[in-house]
């Protein structure tokens, strides 16, 4: 391959640019003795882009970057401040381009000519891309330019390399670095229900579906003139498990996909076809027969389903926070207003069949078949690993997650990072893309979002106790003290350590028996899911006769057993 090598010089450059960034250990979790420096703060913006004087500033470069993402928009990272900034570290600027139209046909017409960008992320896709060999294996990379990448990624590398014949071909994103720090917020699945309902019925401990639903149908009876849904759900295009995942979630297990997996014998089962699913699914049965259920769920897209959630008329439904924050930040931003909204945003309950042991909370996680790797048709692979080993400084993880401070977050005299109200109300969505916080999110080599700075600072800013408190109205508040808790987090269980989480990154090559079987399942789903919660209640079960008659025809079992079989492989890599 052809590579355009750093000088030594260069390389110097770079140190002592790191070196200018921080005085300390504040952006990762490396001890202060592994990173050599203090707990102090992070320099200045004007400190930590500027290279030592007297070394020769490097070659500026642009690297093509393909994210197999619709919906973002397409720019130049050194457009945004943090990307500024990088590029003031390291002399290197993506040019990145999301997804337009079908991601198997963009990916397939780049594999037919042999031509691809430096760097892709090819999403659902990356076997088609491994299969074509179109990633360069990052080893021997990572051994010459990754320090940072060894000390972050190095507890995974046994993985990486079982999972792809012996080579690493791209970093997944965010791996677990140092302690687990919960989300003190839920932005993974709940049983959401209006404020005001909780209220008016004395705040009660709701546990199980049937409380829930009891509770939803009874708001709406006292409230008949108010022309309310009693619940909706999401089926739009890829976010159709915000409808098919509640089965596993009810049982009692995290997000792991397709499968449900028992914590002390590792066997793997679908909940698809199960009895799990049929009771899921006759529940929302009964609420449709009793007009309580908004019969568009299965018509609504994405951004009709976000504003029928704003529209103060829909009283419950499931989902996962992340997914609704856009919702979320419309209701609470009209809470903070006038405090009398407040009982139009919602609170998560942690719903289980029978009321006992959820685990709605995600464990550490590793993401084993997503991430980011550097194409055959690269010009500077080592320019890119070295982009990306500085992006994993400690100092560089705090600035692509806490900003600058001063500007976006402060430190007291104890060491701890909080943001002031201010700062806090600035940081919207148009601020967030001009910085290059929503650049910078997810799709790069990176800590979890999880990890903790070895100061005991939490790596993102909204698991930092102080910062989650400046985030709470008047409402969030009451309500909490209500259910005697300070965090929402503390409504749920405690999760599980489960060394194969999630088990949907788990590979499966595209075309194998596996992938076919999720393709197979989710079209019976989409085609039976309508036809189950809109039929008339005595019809409910010779829908589900026709459904099962269907879903028999699939191998179940061999799907099971190979994701049982895979489940157990990871349990002894990670012994």
């Amino acid at each position: 391959m052809a590579k355009k090598l750093w000088t030594a010089g260069m390389a110097a450059a770079l140190a002592v640019s790191m070196a200018a960034c921080s005085s300390g250990n504040n952006g990762g979790n490396a001890s202060p003795a592994a990173s050599g420096g203090s707990s102090s703060a992070p320099a200045s913006a004007s400190a930590s882009s500027s290279a030592a004087p007297s070394e020769k500033p490097l070659d500026k470069i642009t690297v093509t970057f393909f994210n197999g993402v619709a919906g973002e928009k397409d720019l130049n990272t050194n457009e945004t401040t943090i990307g500024k900034m990088l590029e003031d570290q390291t002399g290197v600027n993506f040019k990145i381009e999301h997804l337009v139209g079908d991601l198997n046909t963009k990916i397939g017409t780049m594999i037919a000519s042999d031509q691809y960008p430096d760097v892709m992320i090819p999403d659902a896709a990356i076997e088609e891309v491994l299969k074509a060999g179109a990633f360069i294996p990052l080893d021997d990379l990572i051994e010459q330019y990754g320090p940072n990448i060894k000390r972050v990624y190095g507890p995974y590398f046994e993985r990486m390399r079982a999972d792809y014949g012996g080579k690493i071909y791209f970093l997944p994103f965010g791996p677990q670095v140092g302690e687990y720090a919960a989300d003190p917020n839920i932005n993974q699945g709940a049983f959401w229900v209006q404020r005001r309902v909780l209220k008016e019925a004395g705040y009660p401990k709701i546990k199980t579906l049937d409380e829930y639903v009891k509770l939803v149908e009874d708001f709406v009876a006292k409230h008949k003139d108010e022309n309310l849904t009693g619940m909706l759900t999401l089926t739009h295009d890829w976010r159709f498990f915000a409808t098919s995942n509640p089965p596993m979630h009810l049982a009692g297990f995290p997000n792991d996909g397709n499968v449900m997996v028992d914590i002390a014998t590792n066997e793997a089962k679908t909940y698809a076809g199960s009895e799990n699913e049929k009771r899921w699914l006759k529940t929302l049965n009964d609420l449709n027969g009793k007009n309580l259920f908004d019969k568009a769920s299965f018509v609504d897209n994405y951004d009709q389903y976000i504003a029928k959630l704003t529209s103060h008329k829909v009283v419950g439904f499931f989902d996962y926070g992340w997914q609704i924050g856009n919702a979320m930040n419309v209701l609470k931003d009209a809470a903070r207003k006038d405090q009398t909204q407040d009982d139009f945003v919602y609170f998560p309950l942690p719903v289980t069949f029978d009321g006992t042991h959820d685990q709605y909370l995600d464990p550490p996680g590793w993401t084993s078949n997503r991430g980011a790797g550097i194409t055959k048709s690269a010009k500077d692979p080592a320019r890119i690993i070295q982009y990306w080993d500085a992006l994993l400084t400690d100092e560089n993880q705090v600035l692509k997650s806490w900003g600058v401070k001063g500007e976006t977050y402060e430190i007291d005299d104890k060491g701890r990072f909080y943001r002031t109200a201010e700062q806090i109300a600035k940081l919207d969505d148009a601020f967030n893309e001009k910085f290059g916080f929503k650049t910078y999110d997810w799709d790069w080599p990176q800590y979890g979002t999880s990890s903790t700075l070895a100061d005991g600072n939490a790596l993102a800013p909204g698991f930092q106790p102080e910062v989650f408190q400046m985030s709470l109205t008047e409402g969030d508040k009451t309500i909490l003290g209500k259910y005697g808790v300070q965090t929402y987090a503390q409504m749920f269980d405690k999760p599980e350590d489960r060394p194969w989480f999630p088990a949907w990154s788990i590979p499966k090559e595209q075309g194998s028996p596996q992938q076919i079987w999720e393709t197979k399942k989710d079209d019976l789903l989409k085609k039976y899911y309508a036809k189950l919660v809109l039929a008339k209640p005595a019809d409910f079960d010779g829908v589900w006769a026709d459904y099962m008659k269907e879903f028999g025809k699939l191998d179940t079992a061999g799907y099971e057993k190979w994701y049982t079989e895979q489940i157990k492989k990871v349990v002894e890599v990670a012994k």
